[in-house]
């Protein structure tokens, strides 16, 4: 399977951002792609009020994703917010293509170094899995990504491939932390794992100097299941594609079963 790595810079303008997100996407279709992940939050970026540009899952700008998908017929994962039930959002991945008509709300919310995300966002619940082109794929958002146990899920549900959307936080370390957790969490589920985060707005941006809200550094990379990196993009927006070995996911498992010794 061939995997498009979608590294934009979301703005505060949800139409300017669909608009990329299309744009993103036939760039996906043209290399051959049948899969293309965008970040988290491709809707709108964070650090601007989210409730007034939520929109449900049947409105303009998720159309918008679904018409892009159908007219290339190559599968979307992208982020943006719906409205909760009680006043706050949700941040959703919307999961839309051929045959695939899904959505995964972030389960873990980024209550860490000095944000509080649950104060406007509601978590959600549900472990999601799709399936395209016969190949099963978990969801995740950003800050799932420090916890194991849901990419062990998604492997437990058939997934070879978890794709992770996110909008990393700058700030000491974090670019480090940001891929340590992804090479890890490959290896402890022994998945696939295509993590693709925004781009900062400003392009020379230090990611070490912590910003108000996680707008981003970059530095998308997809992993493998021995938790080796197979391709990576740096700090600007950019497209990269990238082959997924779906033989290799049975091979290391086969050599380094942890999913078939766990205990608890």
């Amino acid at each position: 399977m061939r995997i498009a790595l979608c590294q934009m810079t979301a703005s505060t303008d949800p139409e300017e951002n669909l608009a990329a997100v299309q744009d993103h996407v036939r760039r996906a279709a043209h290399a051959g792609a049948r899969l293309a992940v965008l970040p988290e939050a491709a809707m709108v970026r964070f650090g601007v009020p989210l409730g007034p540009v939520a929109e449900p899952l049947d409105g303009p700008w998720a159309e918008g994703v679904r018409a892009v998908a159908r007219e290339t017929g190559v599968t979307v994962v992208a982020g943006m917010f719906t409205p909760a039930p009680d006043g706050r959002v949700v941040n959703t991945l919307l999961a839309t293509g051929p045959g695939v008509e899904d959505s995964y709300d972030k389960i873990h919310l980024y209550d860490a170094f000095g944000f509080r995300e649950s104060d406007s966002v509601a978590p959600g619940a549900r472990v999601v899995t799709i399936d395209v082109d016969g190949v099963r794929i978990g969801l995740a958002t950003c800050y799932d990504l420090r916890f194991p146990e849901l990419f062990r899920a998604h492997a437990d549900a058939g997934a070879t491939v978890s794709v992770l959307p996110a909008s990393w936080g700058a700030g000491p370390g974090k670019l480090a932390q940001w891929e340590l957790l992804v090479r890890a969490r490959a290896l402890d589920a022994t998945v696939w794992l295509a993590a693709v985060g925004h781009a900062a707005p400003d392009p020379l941006a230090d990611p070490e100097l912590p910003t108000k809200a996680p707008t981003g550094i970059g530095h998308s990379l997809l992993a493998a299941p021995d938790g080796t990196v197979r391709a990576r993009l740096g700090a600007a927006p950019d497209l990269l594609t990238a082959d997924v070995d779906l033989a290799e996911t049975d091979r290391v498992r086969r050599a380094v079963a942890v999913l078939a010794n766990r205990r608890l």
